[in-house]
């Protein structure tokens, strides 16, 4: 089933990426009009974090937000056939990652689930000089799940399953590594996260990031993604204004939590919005919540 389902992927994606781009607007018509593809979910979702705005701002930040959703997933059908395509579309100041390198130093890579983080994957590997580990959620779906830690992993990028930090990490443990993952994941449970208020509401964040940072005295960078033009994407990274030598995990994750409310409103169209970022209601055992803004 695994060659069946390649083999016509690897057939589409010798489609040229404008007739690509074309049955992409179809696909944002069908999804966004028709299907109403978690519609319900995504325009709640930006209630909750734009209140002030009205029906009219909302629904246009939903429709680039679905046609940026249509465009990453042919772009990455794209990439079976064209895996290089991606290093020539995304650029990035990857030369900030890379003077950390002479000094010995990791890196941990902050990001949100900006588009097009898999073409990012791509460009990754190619524009560091560290050794790239990226963190992922596993598929469900088996087949898709091979499918996609086959592409990914096609640019020589190194995948650690998030369901098996410990053991996939060790192999890298005693390298210098820049170790990239997704830090505004849902929690599966939400007693054993750290709450912080996410646009104005108490919502879970995992403790996972902070604390690797920590204990293995990594340099922390933050990055985000936007797109000046269409097919184009840019990866900024940053060194965040907090003193990792002092800082607790609660924190740094609240500096995290900061940042990328900073870039949702900058770039509000280019979140994953369909995903139910506030699906937990807060419970007081689960602890305090934190103040994102200082």
């Amino acid at each position: 089933m695994y060659y069946f389902y390649y083999s016509l992927l690897w057939l589409f994606s010798l489609l040229p990426l404008r007739v690509l781009y074309l049955i992409s607007d179809g696909c944002y018509y069908i999804f966004f009009h028709i299907m109403k593809y978690r519609r319900e979910v995504v325009m709640n979702n930006l209630m909750i974090a734009f209140p002030e705005k009205s029906d009219a701002e909302r629904m246009a930040i939903a429709k680039k937000f679905y046609r940026n959703l249509t465009d990453t997933f042919l772009e990455t059908i794209k990439s079976v056939s064209a895996p290089k395509l991606a290093e020539k579309r995304v650029t990035a100041n990857w030369d900030l990652a890379n003077s950390f390198k002479d000094s010995g130093k990791s890196i941990q890579l902050h990001l949100g689930h900006n588009f097009n983080w898999e073409w990012a994957n791509f460009s990754m590997a190619k524009g560091l000089a560290h050794e790239v580990l990226v963190v992922y959620m596993p598929m469900t779906n088996k087949t898709m799940e091979k499918l996609f830690f086959n592409l990914r992993k096609r640019s020589g990028i190194h995948l650690l399953p998030a369901t098996d930090m410990r053991n996939s990490f060790l192999p890298f443990r005693d390298k210098q590594y820049l170790m990239a993952l997704v830090a505004d994941q849902n929690p599966g449970h939400p007693g054993s996260a750290w709450w912080v208020n996410f646009f104005g509401r108490p919502t879970p964040f995992v403790k996972g990031p902070a604390k690797a940072a920590l204990t293995n005295k990594t340099q922390v960078l933050y990055c985000f993604i936007h797109k000046p033009k269409r097919g184009h994407y840019e990866a900024v990274l940053s060194v965040p204004d907090i003193n990792l030598e002092t800082c607790t995990e609660q924190e740094l994750t609240i500096h995290f939590v900061r940042y990328l409310e900073d870039i949702i409103r900058k770039y509000p169209d280019m979140w994953l919005w369909s995903h139910r970022r506030w699906k937990w209601n807060y419970d007081p055992s689960f602890g305090p919540v934190y103040d994102s803004k200082g």
